[in-house]
């Protein structure tokens, strides 16, 4: 699913909140409103905590500990570089700094843990497309054609 990145609003995540019908899905939810509005506005959580009958320190811990899901609006361009053992012993290291050189004011590199493409390491993603055997020229020329997009 690719987010809407609409602008946000109170009455519109409401109204996302609604469509969710099971008993205690903060996960559920907390991925909606980002597929919604591209993260997860500070007012969320309140209202997700109201929604769902649970704290919000309880829908804050959800929030903090999936790196998937975020507080803040996305990059025009996000990247993510596999940092596992496998993508490191070739070449990830090398491939994260020329990404990283690579950054423009709206531009988002962040290393992760697994992309589950062990076998064609290193592995990247470019808002999402994943590249195998990722080289600093294709994941240059990923972000290159995504901000141009």
């Amino acid at each position: 699913m690719t987010a809407t990145n609409r602008p946000w609003s109170a009455e519109d995540a409401r109204g996302v909140l609604a469509t969710i019908a099971e008993p205690g899905p903060v996960l559920i939810a907390l991925q909606a409103l980002q597929h919604e509005f591209g993260y997860v506005h500070d007012e969320a959580v309140p209202m997700v905590a109201a929604a769902f009958n649970v704290s919000r320190a309880d829908v804050y811990g959800v929030l903090t500990f999936y790196s998937d899901l975020r507080s803040t609006p996305p990059a025009e361009v996000e990247v993510r570089v596999c940092m596992g053992e496998a993508c490191q012993s070739v070449g990830a290291r090398g491939l994260l700094a020329a990404a990283e050189t690579s950054m423009t004011a709206d531009c988002d590199v962040q290393h992760v843990f697994c992309l589950g493409n062990c076998a064609l390491g290193p592995a990247a993603t470019v808002n999402g497309t994943l590249i195998g055997r990722a080289t600093p020229p294709a994941v240059t020329a990923a972000i290159a054609t995504e901000m141009r997009a």
